[in-house]
């Protein structure tokens, strides 16, 4: 894990150096948005992706983890839902398209902050994260894209302690060098996906995700 977060270090300094040289309307960086509201690791393991049209999937794997893109005011957000479905097989959501928090939780990366400030600094220095819900996050009207795997209860308490994992140990944020798209490629990497360029814009990183790994 070490030598594989070293890596990716160094290739998003390049990413950084040629974001320095790229138009405001480049596509290729992404960052999530500021925020207005532990255990071992685990070994990784591969779940092939939900075929959300079958019953006799949503009975065997009655949970799932669903990978969104949303819109902010800066450049979106990206981050991951988890939980049980529902008893359609749907990812629980109320009569206003809001998640109900009951069945569900919500991971994603983003300066621990309500101001600006940080975030901002946060395209040239670290500063300190969050890793919970952040503003829109829960409500489906502000989603871009998305992508759902669905799991059995076994891989689903093996993901719920990976996250915690990430969670207690994913301190700081940074646009270029870890951002909410890098932190999503670990659960992806977790689950044995694909995992894509985190300097994509949310909408694209989500799309890539998909196309990668179906």
């Amino acid at each position: 894990m070490a030598s594989s977060f070293f890596k990716f270090a160094v290739i998003a300094l390049l990413g950084l150096t040629a974001a320095g040289c790229s138009s405001t309307g480049s596509n290729t960086m992404t960052s999530g948005a500021p925020l207005t509201s532990a255990s071992s690791l685990v070994t990784p393991a591969a779940f092939a992706p939900a075929v959300e049209d079958s019953d006799v999937a949503h009975r065997a794997k009655p949970y799932f983890v669903e990978f969104r893109a949303r819109s902010a005011l800066s450049y979106g957000h990206t981050f991951a839902v988890f939980g049980r479905l529902d008893q359609n097989g749907r990812v629980p959501v109320d009569a206003n398209g809001v998640l109900i928090p009951s069945m569900t939780e919500i991971t994603g990366l983003a300066p621990a902050t309500t101001s600006s400030v940080p975030y901002t600094i946060g395209h040239v220095l670290p500063v300190p994260s969050e890793t919970g819900p952040s503003d829109g996050d829960s409500e489906n009207a502000y989603m871009t894209a998305n992508y759902r795997i669905d799991l059995t209860e076994a891989e689903y308490r093996g993901l719920e302690a990976k996250i915690r994992y990430l969670k207690a140990n994913r301190p700081v944020w940074h646009a270029v060098l870890y951002n909410c798209s890098a932190y999503t490629n670990e659960i992806a990497e977790y689950l044995g996906l694909e995992t894509v360029n985190p300097l994509l814009f949310p909408k694209n990183y989500i799309n890539a995700l998909k196309r990668a790994n179906t």
